[in-house]
């Protein structure tokens, strides 16, 4: 049985592809999988797909970078807590994105679905700050992305 979780989608800028909702869902379901995460209630993620001027505001206000970045999470409950409720956001800058993808000669729904793992993950508890809990991040995304066929983003680096 799949977990009890929903997604609140809000698209505050043109561009973005459609049927992004049904990608990100699947994204977040294997996320939610792999992680192991003890699910104790009904859950919900709030996305944000906006473009980089929306994305860079909310860098700067929250993380104090003035620039754009790819994806932002803001988690809602404590690192590795049970999963239940709000568990946070996740916004995506579509120029950014699509930027990435075409750098890495992926396509813009592979490297969405990547970020959307990764947001994920922030909002679980995981980071990439200190080497071994980023090598720990960035096995797990590597297993996840696997499992729904898209290739290492890690295997060049």
């Amino acid at each position: 049985m799949q977990a009890p979780l929903s997604i609140a989608f809000a698209v505050n800028a043109e561009g973005w592809p459609e049927s992004l909702e049904a990608v990100a869902e699947t994204a977040i379901r294997a996320a939610l999988k792999h992680s192991e995460a003890e699910v104790t209630g009904v859950t919900e993620v709030s996305m944000v797909l906006t473009d980089d001027a929306e994305q860079r505001e909310l860098n700067r206000q929250w993380r104090g970078f003035d620039k754009s970045t790819n994806v932002l999470s803001f988690p809602q409950i404590e690192p590795f807590a049970p999963v239940s409720g709000l568990l946070g956001d996740i916004t995506l800058a579509r120029e950014t994105v699509a930027k990435e993808a075409e750098e890495m000669g992926i396509s813009f729904e592979a490297h969405f679905t990547h970020l959307v793992v990764h947001g994920f993950l922030h909002l679980l508890g995981y980071d990439h700050i200190e080497e071994e809990d980023a090598e720990e991040m960035e096995g797990l995304e590597t297993e996840i992305l696997q499992s729904l066929g898209i290739a290492d983003p890690y295997a060049d680096s």
